[in-house]
């Protein structure tokens, strides 16, 4: 049976996948589906580079704003939605085109991957776990981690206390450590026929974009917005309030840093952020079409949407 046919656009953070994204998608009768981790929160905008309602309006975009601030939404749950949004475009006889830089969601998705094993959840573990995080602090449950599966925890941030302890968890409840199983879904295939787009660039252009972009979106509000996000006083281990974006600027409302100092810190984090993404596509993704968007000619697009047509036709 021949796989169905998926495009997909990923790339660091500020690079500028939507916008190529949207010029592809018209090409071809394409139907967007987001695959970042931040855009499917309905009140957070500016932080997220979530697509206008404008170039909303030029394709259809599906899991953008399809939950709240106070909701998670895990790699998994990622997976099962994203599949839906295929059919659906599929029985409209549209393509469908993933778009996004969060890895963890790509992952599981192209590679059907069941994350974090197949361990059910220990309720009891988890508890005793996070009570541990709360009472001595994140790092100490990371140094767990270390200890049990040290690939697994090179993997994660030790603030990111949610992920952290599901590793352990797996590592605890089954017969192979996390990263072990993680070692095997690196040789699935895909039941995709996938056609990759890598957008990147030089070193020094993408980290000097991603200083104009923060400006661009405190100038839009952003910094209304991540008060807005505080103020809502969610647990420190949830998805929206740990975003790059959003948690730098914390220390500003609370008047423990200057202005300057948070704004310094998001662009940093965010350059990090964008070097990780471009970490993963590398180690994780194979036959990828590298193109550079700040050199890209109409000659290289009109290029690039053939090549990516006769992918389709064949």
């Amino acid at each position: 049976m021949k796989k169905p046919k998926l495009i997909v656009i990923t790339g660091p953070t500020g690079i500028g996948k939507t916008s190529l994204s949207i010029e592809i998608a018209q090409a071809i009768d394409g139907e967007i589906i987001n695959g970042d981790s931040m855009q499917i929160y309905r009140e957070l905008a500016i932080g997220t580079a979530k697509p206008t309602d404008a170039e909303q309006a030029k394709v259809p975009h599906h899991l953008v704003d399809i939950r709240s601030v106070d909701q998670s939404f895990s790699a998994s749950e990622f997976k099962l939605e994203a599949q839906k949004a295929m059919k659906k475009i599929f029985t409209k006889n549209h393509q469908p085109i993933l778009v996004g830089g969060t890895g963890l969601y790509l992952e599981a998705f192209l590679y059907d991957l069941s994350l974090g094993g197949k361990v059910e959840p220990h309720p009891e573990f988890r508890q005793k776990m996070t009570q541990l995080a709360e009472r001595d602090g994140s790092y100490v449950v990371y140094e767990q981690l270390k200890k049990v599966d040290p690939e697994a925890a090179k993997q994660v941030h030790p603030n990111n206390v949610r992920r952290v302890i599901r590793m352990l968890e797996v590592c605890e409840f089954s017969e192979q450590l996390f990263s072990e199983q993680q070692e095997t879904h690196q040789h699935h295939t895909s039941p995709y026929d996938l056609f990759v787009i890598a957008l990147d660039t030089n070193r020094a252009q993408l980290y000097e974009r991603i200083n104009e972009r923060v400006d661009v979106m405190l100038e839009a509000g952003l910094l209304e917005e991540a008060q807005w996000l505080f103020r809502q006083d969610l647990p420190t281990d949830n998805q929206a309030v740990k975003a790059i974006g959003y948690k730098e600027l914390f220390p500003y409302f609370t008047k423990e840093a200057e202005l300057e100092d948070v704004i310094n810190q998001l662009k940093q984090d965010s350059r990090r952020y964008a070097k990780r993404q471009l970490t993963w596509i590398r180690n994780r993704m194979t036959e990828v079409h590298y193109i550079d968007p700040l050199s890209l000619t109409n000659e290289d697009k009109e290029t690039l949407i053939s090549d990516i047509k006769y992918f389709l036709n064949h």
